[in-house]
């Protein structure tokens, strides 16, 4: 296609891009129907998408080209009309890829620029194959930019335009890929590091619905994963998992009441309640793993693929040490209160942690847990998780996770005899790690007793 660039040169911008679309659509339908495998896009053609789409300037001695914001409009309405009216999927996503693709130069501003309008556009008029695209390019690429273009989604239908969250949360029906691949954009932006990082209350109720309506929607990219297939480097997670338990558990930390001082005007009180909404949404996440069991086995992944990765659990229980440490130091409610809402965060823990491993989303042995939860407070729930057995899974390639699957069924002989029993030690002798509440009582690398009653 290098060879029309000297007749888009003279035209105006609008007219240049709306002829480069057209001979791009044509281009990509012959490289199709050549049966080339796999079909790739030149770089002369990328090189002409820049100019006079992305308007980047071929060389610094030409002046970059500029679209007024009506001509910006009119040129997504056709690109929307363009993949609209492409009935091949492989010819439409190799269009998107050429447009959006992320090259590594100074153009990819432009590119996410355009691309959060037209998904925006996309949503807003329900064009499907814009979304479904869109939900491929989220799948391939750093989740840096991932988290970009779900924010422009988040800022126009949450935050700019009142009342226009309905048309959000269409996605659900319209396109349960790109959904799914937006709440794991959503929940790797929003960590509730920081009032700024916390989702929004419409956000919230959206994705509770969600999956109140339907919890697979939450495992659909993996679903439709080949299982050769190998995520991208620092790509979004194949599920939302991680961020979902994330919201859950931190969320009575980061939506305590007395983070804020109240205000004189009793706005503060007005607030919505979100903790009802967090309670739905972590019996959701729970439904979810209860659901893998069939998934795994029937691709034979159980025992064999951690959904819910111990990267993201380690660093979740730090933040909550973290966060657990400064509100004994600052909080303004009642100590009881403050312990109140610690071991709701625990118990939330506690409970997606064990049904995780029950069901083989967490591939883990006790030790490990132990060792990442070793900071802290004390946790009845908490406590017997990390005490508990773990089921052996006859299918799994790899060394056993925990105790022996014989260990009910024969005496185990090389098991250090028990020292004679003396009284316990009152458990104030012990310096806690949080003033309110005594530490877990596991060190990490000691060995642990505990056997299953036979």
């Amino acid at each position: 296609m290098g060879d029309i660039r000297q007749s888009l040169l003279p035209r105006d911008v609008m007219s240049a891009a709306k002829e480069l679309l057209y001979h791009l659509d044509i281009y990509i339908c012959n490289l199709v129907q050549s049966g080339r495998q796999p079909p790739q896009v030149d770089s002369k053609t990328l090189d002409l998408v820049e100019e006079f789409i992305l308007h980047a300037p071929k060389d610094r001695n030409t002046p970059a080209r500029r679209m007024s914001a009506l001509q910006e409009l009119q040129l997504l309405e056709i690109m929307c009309s363009c993949f609209q009216e492409q009935s091949r999927d492989t010819v439409r996503q190799l269009m998107f890829s050429a447009l959006f693709s992320l090259q590594g130069n100074q153009a990819d501003e432009s590119r996410m620029a355009l691309l959060g309008k037209l998904v925006s556009m996309a949503v807003a008029v329900g064009r499907v194959p814009i979304l479904e695209c869109a939900a491929t390019w989220l799948q391939r690429t750093h989740r840096v930019y991932c988290v970009r273009l779900a924010q422009v989604l988040v800022d126009d239908y949450c935050s700019m335009v009142p009342g226009s969250v309905p048309t959000l949360q269409n996605i659900h029906s319209a396109s349960p890929r790109f959904c799914c691949q937006f709440i794991t954009a959503v929940t790797t932006l929003y960590d509730l590091t920081s009032d700024e990082l916390t989702p929004p209350l419409e956000l919230l109720q959206m994705i509770v619905s969600w999956l109140q309506d339907d919890p697979r929607l939450v495992l659909i990219t993996f679903l439709n994963s080949p299982l050769s297939g190998s995520q991208p480097i620092s790509s979004l997670d194949v599920a939302p998992l991680g961020g979902l338990v994330r919201w859950c558990v931190k969320a009575p930390l980061a939506y305590r009441k007395d983070k804020k001082p109240a205000l004189t005007n009793g706005s503060a009180e007005n607030e919505p309640e979100t903790g009802p909404l967090f309670s739905a949404l972590h019996l959701s996440v729970l439904q979810v793993f209860m659901l893998l069991p069939n998934i795994l086995n029937e691709k034979g992944l159980f025992g064999r693929l951690a959904l819910l990765q111990m990267e993201s659990l380690a660093a979740l229980t730090s933040d909550l040490s973290r966060l657990l440490d400064q509100a004994d130091k600052h909080t303004h409610t009642s100590s009881t209160g403050m312990h109140t809402l610690s071991q709701l965060t625990l118990d939330r823990l506690a409970q997606a942690l064990q049904v995780a491993m029950a069901n083989g989303a967490l591939l883990c042995s006790r030790e490990d847990l132990r060792a990442i939860c070793s900071r802290l407070p004390h946790n009845n729930l908490l406590q017997l998780v990390l005490s508990g057995p773990v089921m052996y899974y006859n299918n799994i390639h790899t060394p056993p996770l925990a105790f022996s699957p014989h260990a009910s069924h024969s005496p185990i002989t090389t098991h250090p005899t028990h020292p004679t029993h003396t009284p316990h030690t009152p458990l104030g002798s012990h310096p806690p790690s949080h003033p309110q509440y005594p530490a877990q009582p596991f060190l990490s690398g000691m060995p642990f007793p505990y056997r299953p009653s036979h």
